[in-house]
């Protein structure tokens, strides 16, 4: 990229908006883009910072710095000027963050000597005695004629050995501030690499491994090539390694020659003299030009932290504006400060008004608020309640059909089911036997041949004993449901202080509820354990008849085949006389087996009516009235209206966390907003109106299909005007992949459909439903 578009207006402006966006403490909550210098200690580090900007770091071996230090580079057309500043940890209290906003040491321009603002930076930061580590951030903003645009942020250098200086912890503490910035997607990651040491073992290399594996946001500088012997093996895998054969770094490698001891006086222009005379020759001058000493690597790193800028500004315009969101949400839960009875009470009323709002809509199944999310997710699926009800109704007629009866009937002769499901069962005959004494035992004034109707109350009762279990299980289902549903509405509308005791409200009356629907439950259940069986449906003869058409017909057709050997389909002659036969065959001359058997045919006909019955009257007379109906009002606006200013105080009154927690989110929303106007701001220069289009990196080969390093791709109003210094070797400028920028859809805050009836239980609110004791043919319940 060209010096002159480096040093453009439009560049400062937007380097200009980061340094911005970071002193505002933006960072405590989004990442921001940003260059980062990390590497070993006494790998060239301070040299390298030195030789970026000219100004003079302090380089004692074997100390390490214990602050984050960040280099602002600024091209001014006016006088050069050197300001230090303290960026404060954003966990500092505003009454630190005052003080270390005063730190302003003075900088001599002719040297640019930086040692006394260290020293006194520790001592503002409060580590000049101690060995700790600070959080807070030394900046040094250095704007001259002939710097470019850039900003880099050096980290303390890695270290293992253990000295009077530094302990095992110092190198733990390194190792955590340097892995938390290389950490972060947003960052640029200039590796430091010296020759004097092989790769593998340098601490920097391991972290890259870790952290950025394929190297997409890493830059390697390798150092110190000149300590290196001409034509040795290692010389030989340091420029393997600068021409990216051997570690990959996406963004490339570049090579940096460093003052030695006896050239530790020199001026930069002798500096950059001795370093230029060396690369230029083998077999640094194989690598491309702009790999090469400190006049290409400013241009360079200026260029790709543009570019990154460019690249993250959506997601980062995305993210600030998503945290503000966020706060406003979080806000809106705190609520207002709730200072006086009358702001206690309008806390609670709000809470209420939104408790009723999505109480309702859960139970009649309109799930268009935000709440209820994504329905394909476990928890989007959890909190549509009417549609969890629904399953659990019928969950409880699969396990009525199933589990209702105490013992299933088998006709004789078919076999024993493998897996009995944990029903008991028995063979019809032996069950008429048990009917038979059963009668016996029951004997009134009825003919011979005829029962006794208690009997089939008798009979029922046995029958029906797993009712009892199935209806509560079912309760307690729906009631869990119910319960971590009324936990969500309230974790998403009120203050977290305020939800227990909230919620333990609640709860007293959901505890009523519960007990409710368990006294409806026996009330229901009453008839059927009773003993009386009683009904009007004409279903009852229909489904007897029915049942002993069915076992006659099954009769017979083992008869014939087992007298005349013929199976269904087959056409042959029978007698009028072995016909006659096998019709008497069928009559039962024991009129106890008849009656018995009679009475096994009503009662099961009647089990089938009766067990229809109690399952539409759970839903209907149970769970819907009971629970559905009532849920909603579960925390009425009447109930808060009614309700003493002394109760409503112990229920949401405020605590000092949460005051500090409604101050510190309301700092965040300000500074977040006062970022996003940062970031528009940019319109001034043509950046926001491309925002829509996303830079992005593009893997380079070597010819062999072998990726080398990443290539910055910028749209085409970014085009940059290539230097020409490296004839063929220039980068491509490819055309940008766009990406669209989802629009925020307001949903609206009312329900639509509130108020409307919902056709959930036998079709609209005028429609007229079906009796409880209307029974449908259903061949499951055929037993």
């Amino acid at each position: 990229m060209a010096i002159g578009t480096l040093r453009s207006p439009e560049h400062r402006a937007l380097f200009d908006l980061i340094d911005r966006l970071r002193h505002q403490g933006i960072s405590k909550y989004v990442d921001l883009p940003e260059i980062i210098v990390c590497g070993d200690q006494s790998s060239g580090k301070s040299s390298v910072l030195e030789a970026i900007s000219g100004l003079s770091f302090p380089t004692k071996d074997n100390l390490c710095t214990r602050f984050a230090t960040e280099v602002v580079l600024r091209h001014t057309t006016g006088t050069t000027s050197c300001v230090a500043s303290i960026t404060p940890d954003p966990k500092r209290s505003e009454f630190e963050k005052e003080e270390l906003r005063r730190f302003s040491p003075k900088i001599d321009l002719d040297t640019l000597e930086l040692s006394n603002v260290v020293e006194e930076a520790k001592e503002s930061m409060g580590i000049s005695d101690t060995n700790a580590f600070s959080n807070d951030i030394l900046r040094v903003e250095l704007c001259s004629p002939d710097q470019p645009h850039l900003t880099i942020v050096d980290l303390p250098g890695l270290f293992s050995g253990i000295d009077n200086n530094q302990s095992e912890s110092d190198g733990d503490q390194v190792v955590s501030m340097v892995r938390a910035h290389m950490s972060r997607p947003r960052s640029i990651i200039l590796a430091v690499i010296s020759a004097k040491s092989d790769i593998a073992v340098q601490s920097v290399t391991k972290m890259l491994s870790e952290i950025d594996p394929e190297g997409k946001r890493t830059m390697g500088l390798i150092t110190k090539p000149d300590t290196l012997h001409a034509g040795s093996e290692s010389e030989n895998n340091f420029v393997e390694l600068a021409h990216n054969k051997k570690k990959i770094c996406g963004l490339g490698w570049h090579i940096l020659r460093n003052r030695d001891y006896p050239e530790r006086d020199y001026t930069s222009q002798q500096r950059d003299d001795a370093e230029r005379k060396f690369l230029s020759k083998p077999p640094w001058s194989t690598l491309r030009q702009d790999q090469l000493g400190i006049r290409q690597l400013k241009p360079r790193l200026s260029s790709i932290l543009r570019q990154q800028i460019l690249a993250v500004l959506p997601d980062l315009m995305a993210d600030v504006a998503a945290g503000i969101k966020d706060c406003e949400k979080h806000l809106s839960l705190l609520g207002d400060s709730r200072s006086s009875p009358s702001r206690r009470r309008k806390y609670l009323n709000r809470v209420s008004q939104d408790f009723t709002r999505l109480a309702e809509a859960a139970t009649s199944g309109y799930y268009k608020d935000p709440f209820f999310g994504d329905a394909m997710t476990e928890a989007g699926a959890a909190r549509r309640f009417r549609a969890a009800v629904e399953r659990h109704y019928r969950d409880f007629e699969e396990r009525m059909l199933k589990h209702g009866k105490t013992c299933r009937i088998l006709e004789d002769g078919s076999d024993m089911p493998d897996e009995p499901e944990n029903h008991s069962y028995i063979y019809r005959s032996d069950y008429v036997e048990k009917v038979k004494e059963l009668m016996r035992r029951n004997k009134g004034r009825e003919l011979s041949g005829t029962f006794n109707p208690l009997v089939i109350g008798d009979l029922f009762l046995e029958q029906c004993k797993p009712w009892q279990g199935l209806a509560s299980d079912l309760q307690v289902r729906i009631d869990a449901d119910a319960r971590s549903l009324i936990k969500d509405i309230l974790s998403e509308t009120t203050a977290p202080e305020t939800q227990d005791a909230i919620r333990g409200v609640i709860n007293e009356r959901m505890d009523k509820i519960t007990d409710l629907m368990a006294e409806k439950t026996r009330e229901i259940l009453r008839p059927h354990i009773s003993g009386i069986p009683q009904t009007y449906n004409h279903y009852l003869t229909d489904t007897v008849q029915k049942i002993q058409q069915e076992r006659r017909e099954a009769n017979w057709k083992k008869k014939i085949v087992d007298d005349f050997g013929k199976d269904e389909g087959g056409g042959y002659l029978v007698s009028w006389n072995d016909l006659q036969a096998l019709l008497q065959d069928q009559n039962d001359p024991d009129m106890e087996n008849n009656a018995s058997s009679d009475a096994i045919d009503f009662s099961e006909a009647y089990f089938k009516l009766a067990a229809k019955t109690f399952i539409d009257n759970m839903a209907q007379l149970v769970i819907e009235p009971q629970l559905m109906e009532e849920m909603p009002s579960l925390l009425s606006r009447d109930s808060v209206d009614e309700s003493p200013d002394e109760y409503i105080e112990q229920l949401v009154r405020e605590s000092e966390d949460s005051l500090q927690e409604r101050e510190l989110c309301q700092s965040k929303r300000s500074t977040l907003k006062a970022c996003l106007c940062e970031i528009k701001s940019l319109q001034t220069y043509g950046y926001t109106t491309k925002l829509s289009e996303e830079l992005t990196l593009k893997p380079e080969t070597n010819g062999k299909g072998e990726h080398t390093q990443f290539e910055m791709q910028t749209p085409d109003s970014f085009t940059p005007e290539l230097e020409p210094e490296a004839p063929g070797n220039s980068p491509t400028v490819k055309k940008m992949v766009k990406k669209k920028i989802r629009p925020v859809v307001k949903l609206p805050e009312e329900d639509p459909f509130k108020g409307r009836s919902s056709p959930l239980f036998g079709g609209d609110e005028d429609d007229e439903a079906p009796t409880s004791t209307q029974a449908v043919a259903d061949d499951r319940w055929d037993y």
